[in-house]
């Protein structure tokens, strides 16, 4: 089921698969599925990959053209990602910026800022890693205690943050400090600076994952210096700002996840014919339970769709879809992994070919899809709350 039907989009359809049929090839080609937004497996090549995508115009689709963007609409948008995702092309290494902080900073950005750093991303010169949770405040973000003072036209950065996606890759950082200490309410006092890595105050230390990528890091700020400038959204108003951040994260980043999960049921079905699995009455229900899984992402993700559709069309914010989008599909995945690594048993840990790799990635990388981006906990309390209207 395409999200997007009707002639109108037809003609851009087949740009985008007649480009990518002409530049997915050779060691992009070998590369497809490749990688993902917690793996930094063949880095190099997906950088290369990326600039590729840049010099086709493929990058911020969305964006204005003024700042290097194509200006298309959301429905264009959302073809593209499909048709990417169909095709299994590398996974693009600087979402942090494509999708987070580009929107963000469109919404929330001086023209300064705008003019200064959304071609950079687009030219993929800039990476960027975000700076949101810190020990003790991961979904509790008003919990922050990085402090950020002003004096002499530049703020005065110190604290630390954790979980920072392809920190080590990061040229900036986009950080969430505390700004007034004495702010009445903890959300008050926020403010979100951009902070360049490239400075004696920043320290950034790599974390590997249990899968033993590099995916995240901690960063630690000693008097980290940026310009009185750098403020997204104005001082005090970090709070609103990073909120719109996250509604992306929690919403359209997700529907490209679709069709790789649906690629990954397909194989695992897969697997299960060759290795005789489907001769197990439970696991054949199991199976199924996966592929229904998939049919309920689906269904979901084509609410979020309708809902950012109809969002733009009135100027409205999206409804209870894109909250409950993050929740079911991290959920779904999770369980996928342990299916699969249970269907190759003892050859899920000591096999080497390609299919046991693939299944224990799916099983390692999963288990922190319920905790990064809002834990389900979270997640359940907001729909509890924000969508049904229960009481705290």
């Amino acid at each position: 089921m395409d999200p997007i039907v009707g002639d109108e989009y037809s003609a851009f359809r087949e740009e985008v698969r007649t480009w990518l049929a002409e530049h997915l090839v050779g060691e992009f080609y070998d590369h497809r599925g490749v990688g993902s937004p917690t793996d930094d497996t063949a880095w190099d090549m997906r950088l290369a990959w990326e600039r590729e995508l840049s010099e086709g115009n493929w990058l911020g689709l969305t964006w204005p053209v003024e700042y290097g963007g194509r200006g298309a609409g959301l429905a264009e948008e959302i073809v593209f990602e499909y048709e990417y995702a169909r095709a299994a092309a590398p996974a693009r290494v600087n979402t942090q910026a494509l999708e987070l902080l580009g929107p963000t900073l469109l919404a929330h950005g001086s023209e300064e800022q705008k003019r200064r750093f959304l071609p950079r991303i687009l030219a993929v010169e800039q990476m960027w890693g975000q700076g949101f949770s810190e020990p003790g405040a991961g979904s509790d973000l008003a919990a922050v205690r990085t402090r950020a003072v002003l004096g002499d036209g530049e703020w005065h950065i110190d604290g630390q943050k954790v979980w920072t996606t392809f920190g080590d890759r990061a040229d900036w950082l986009y950080v969430l400090c505390r700004t007034d200490a004495d702010a009445s309410l903890r959300h008050r006092g926020l403010t979100l600076l951009l902070v360049p890595v490239d400075q004696p105050g920043v320290e950034i230390r790599p974390i590997e994952n249990i899968a033993r990528s590099a995916e995240f890091s901690e960063c630690f700020f000693n008097d980290a210096r940026t310009t009185e400038d750098m403020v997204v959204g104005g001082v005090g108003n970090g709070w609103m700002v990073v909120m719109s951040t996250l509604s992306r994260e929690r919403g359209s980043a997700l529907m490209p996840m679709q069709l790789s999960v649906e690629r990954e049921v397909a194989e695992l079905v897969g697997v299960a014919r060759d290795s005789g699995a489907l001769g197990d009455r439970r696991m054949r229900q199991r199976l199924v339970d996966a592929l229904i899984g998939v049919h309920i992402m689906r269904a979901t993700n084509l609410r979020v769709v309708s809902d950012l559709l109809d969002a733009r069309s009135s100027g409205g914010a999206t409804t209870a879809a894109a909250t409950v989008s993050k929740l079911s599909a991290s959920t779904h995945h999770q369980r996928l992994g342990e299916l699969a690594v249970e269907i190759l048993g003892a050859e899920a840990i000591f096999g080497s070919d390609d299919r046991a790799e693939n299944a224990r990635k799916l099983f390692l990388l999963s288990r922190a899809e319920t905790i990064y981006g809002g834990t389900s906990e979270i997640q359940r309390n907001i729909i509890a709350e924000r969508v049904l209207g229960l009481p705290r």
